[in-house]
C-alpha cells in the first residue's frame, strides 16, 4: 500500500466506498484491465481520501459516489469527476475493454447518474458489505492509498 507520506504519485486515483462489495468488484475489474498499472485507488473512508474530500468541500460521510482524480500529484487543484463521469474516465484510462465501456459517456449524464444512484441506494442489500480478504495478486496492494 502507498502510505500517507508518499502521496505525490502523478497519475489518476479513484476514490471508492471501501466497505461496498460491488465497489470492490468494480475495482478488481479495473485492476485486471490496467496492465500498465496507471490507476491508483483509495477507499473513501481512508485518511488520504478523507483529506482530499475535506480540501475540496466534498461530503466526508456520503459514500454513495466515487470520485475520480485525474492528477493526484496536483490534487490541490479542484479537478475531479463524480459518479458515472468518474467511473467512465477510470475505464478509459485502463484501456482495452475499459475503452469500450467508456463509450457509455455518449448517453446523457442525467440518465447515467440516475441509474448509478439507484444502484448506489441498493448496493448493500444486493451485493453486501466488503469482507476483508487478500488480493488475488500481491502487487495490486501497492496500488492502494491508505
Amino acid at each position: 500500500m502507498i502510505t500517507n507520506n508518499n502521496l505525490n504519485i502523478p497519475g489518476p486515483v479513484l476514490l471508492f466506498d471501501g466497505e461496498c462489495e460491488l465497489c470492490h468488484r468494480v475495482v478488481l475489474w479495473l485492476l485486471r484491465r490496467d496492465g500498465r498499472g496507471i490507476l491508483r485507488f483509495a477507499p473513501l473512508q481512508g485518511v488520504a481520501a478523507q483529506a482530499y474530500l475535506r480540501a475540496h468541500g466534498l461530503p466526508t460521510e456520503d459514500f454513495d459516489s466515487l470520485v475520480y482524480v485525474p492528477k493526484w500529484a496536483g490534487r490541490e487543484r479542484r479537478e475531479y469527476l463524480l459518479r458515472t463521469d468518474g467511473a467512465l474516465a477510470a475505464a478509459r484510462v485502463v484501456g482495452g475493454l475499459g475503452s469500450v465501456v467508456a463509450w457509455a459517456r455518449i448517453l446523457p449524464r442525467a440518465w447515467r447518474d440516475g441509474v448509478y444512484c439507484l444502484i448506489a441506494r441498493w448496493r448493500y442489500r444486493i451485493w453486501g458489505e466488503r469482507k476483508s480478504r487478500p488480493f488475488a495478486r500481491p502487487e495490486w496492494a501497492e496500488r492502494f492509498l491508505t
